[in-house]
């Protein structure tokens, strides 16, 4: 039986405003989360709605993210509560003929899921050696292992993605009819991230060098293509679908 390529679609994450630009199927739902670090989940802890900007990463349909054991977010999930994961790429900011039409263009997903708590230490150590090397491919056999007490420390939530959804505007300048002749300037003002200098740690033995993994880091590389290329690297035969 052939594996789904698209996340079932209902009334939680249909994209109901602009229905034309939602995206419902894997390969574009994982390659935006893949080209990111940075996520929001959304929560509500005794009817009080949280959301919490943290450090994510994916396995197949499965997202991960860590915090401190003593965060409430993942006092609330340790059993496992409903939880949306939102992720936003800024490509441009449009600059149109009229308040109305000023916009952006831009990517994102939202996934929901039940989040649940990491408890079996072996698979904590798995999931942080994941992160590691999601980032930074092959560099965790470098590095010491972590000690008990920073796997005690650390709280890992994971949350299957049950639907998801991405929202893709891609439009530039879209003015009224009777707006393009009028004289007033628009434009489209393109945003990226781009990487910078490398700052070596001022205490470090003498004679170490650069680790090849972070060889896909250059001054000046859009980090989204970096991730996106880590990710490949890391997860060479994994399915982007």
């Amino acid at each position: 039986m052939p594996h789904p390529t698209s996340y079932p679609v209902d009334a939680v994450n249909r994209v109901k405003r602009r229905h034309d630009r939602g995206r419902y199927d894997h390969a574009t739902v994982h390659v935006l989360l893949d080209s990111a670090m940075l996520c929001h989940v959304a929560y509500v802890i005794d009817g009080q709605p949280f959301c919490t900007p943290t450090f994510y990463w994916r396995e197949g349909s499965r997202l991960y993210w860590h915090g401190s054991s003593a965060s409430r977010m993942l006092r609330n999930l340790e059993h496992g509560e409903p939880a949306c994961l939102t992720v936003t790429h800024l490509d441009s900011l449009v600059v149109a003929r009229s308040p109305f039409n000023h916009s952006a263009d831009y990517r994102s997903v939202m996934a929901f899921g039940q989040a649940r708590l990491l408890d079996d230490s072996q698979e904590k150590e798995h999931a942080l050696a994941m992160m590691v090397d999601r980032l930074f491919p092959g560099r965790t056999a470098d590095l010491r292992q972590s000690s008990r007490q920073e796997i005690k420390g650390s709280s890992i939530i994971y949350m299957d993605i049950e639907r998801a959804s991405a929202k893709i505007r891609a439009s530039g300048v879209v003015d009224e009819d009777e707006d393009w002749e009028l004289p007033i300037h628009a434009e489209v003002i393109p945003v990226k991230t781009v990487l910078g200098e490398p700052v070596p740690c001022q205490r470090r033995a003498a004679g170490v060098s650069r680790h090849p993994s972070l060889q896909g880091y250059q001054p000046g590389l859009d980090l989204e293509v970096a991730l996106r290329d880590a990710y490949a690297r890391a997860y060479p035969d994994a399915e982007r679908g």
